[in-house]
């Protein structure tokens, strides 16, 4: 049974984006394993919340994390 567990900072992805990762994660995993891997593929997105981690020895947060993302860094 394949589990994916992708980790996400809150407040960047909105329900619909996470419901788009979860069927694009899903149909990766079966692209390598078959169709009948389906009903047996979990993907667990578990938002982390704002400051509760970083990159390059920096705290992130929501807001800085998106404006890395956009390439505006602050």
């Amino acid at each position: 049974m394949p589990l994916v567990e992708v980790k996400l900072v809150d407040e960047i992805y909105s329900s619909e984006e996470k419901i788009e990762l979860i069927s694009r994660i899903t149909e990766a995993v079966i692209s390598v394993k078959g169709e009948a891997i389906r009903p047996l593929t979990w993907v667990l997105i578990e938002p982390v919340p704002s400051l509760h981690w970083g990159t390059g020895g920096k705290v992130l947060s929501a807001e800085s994390a998106m404006a890395a993302a956009l390439g505006h860094e602050k």
